[in-house]
C-alpha cells in the first residue's frame, strides 16, 4: 500500500494539540507568576515567571515549525535557546540589583505560586513526554519544561527557608541558581540546534 501521508498528518496534529495546550498553560502561569513575583517581591518567582514565558515562546515557535523543513526547525530551536539565554542573563542582573537595593520576599506568595506552577509544569511535562525524542525544536520544548520543574521545587524550598530564617537571602540564592540553570539549558538547546544545522547542510 502506498504511503498516503496520513500517519505524518496525524503525528503533526498530535504535536500541534500538545504544544497548543502547553502554550496556553505556560502563558497563563507566566502572567500569574510575574504578578505574584512583583507583589511578593520574590526574585525566585520572577525567575520562574520568565522561565514560563520563555517556554510559551518555545511552544509558539514549535507550533510554527510543525511541517516545516529541518533547517527551519533548527533555526526555531536556535531562536528559543537565544531567548532563554538572554532571559537568564537578565535575571542574574535583577538578582544583583535586589541584593544591593534590598527586598522583602513574602514566603506565602513564593510557596503557593510555586506549588501551582509545579502542578502545571508536571502536567505539561507528561504531555510532552512523547516529543522528547523527536526533532530538535520539539526536544527544546521538553528541555524547557524540565528546567521549570527543577525551578519550581527550588522556589518552594527557598520560600520555606525565607519563612524559617526570616531572611531574603534564600530567595536571592534560588533566583541566582535558576538563572544559572536557565543559562545552562539555553546553551544545551543552542548546541543541539547547531548540530541540527550541520546535519541539514551535510544532507544537501
Amino acid at each position: 500500500m502506498s504511503d498516503c501521508g496520513c500517519h505524518h498528518e496525524a503525528k503533526s496534529a498530535q504535536e500541534r494539540r500538545i504544544l497548543t495546550i502547553a502554550l496556553v498553560l505556560n502563558a497563563a502561569m507566566a502572567v500569574i507568576g510575574g504578578v505574584a513575583g512583583w507583589m511578593g517581591q520574590s526574585t525566585g518567582l520572577l525567575a520562574d515567571a520568565l522561565d514560563m514565558l520563555s517556554d510559551a515562546t518555545a511552544y509558539a515557535i514549535g507550533l510554527v515549525a510543525i511541517g516545516r523543513g529541518a533547517r527551519f526547525k533548527a533555526n526555531a530551536a536556535w531562536l528559543s535557546g537565544s531567548v532563554l539565554l538572554m532571559l537568564g542573563l537578565g535575571l542574574l542582573l535583577e538578582v544583583g540589583r535586589r541584593v544591593f537595593q534590598g527586598a522583602e520576599p513574602l514566603s506565602g506568595w513564593m510557596i503557593g505560586t510555586a506549588c501551582l506552577s509545579l502542578v502545571v509544569n508536571l502536567t505539561v511535562l507528561r504531555l510532552l513526554a512523547p516529543l522528547k525524542s523527536g526533532e530538535v525544536h520539539l526536544r527544546a520544548t521538553w528541555i524547557f519544561t524540565r528546567a521549570d520543574v527543577v525551578a519550581n521545587v527550588g522556589v518552594i524550598v527557598a520560600g520555606i527557608l525565607v519563612l524559617v530564617l526570616a531572611s531574603p537571602y534564600p530567595d536571592y540564592v534560588i533566583g541566582t541558581l535558576i538563572g544559572l540553570y536557565v543559562i545552562k539549558e539555553a546553551l544545551e538547546i543552542l548546541s543541539d540546534a547547531r548540530n541540527a544545522r550541520s546535519e541539514s547542510k551535510s544532507s544537501k
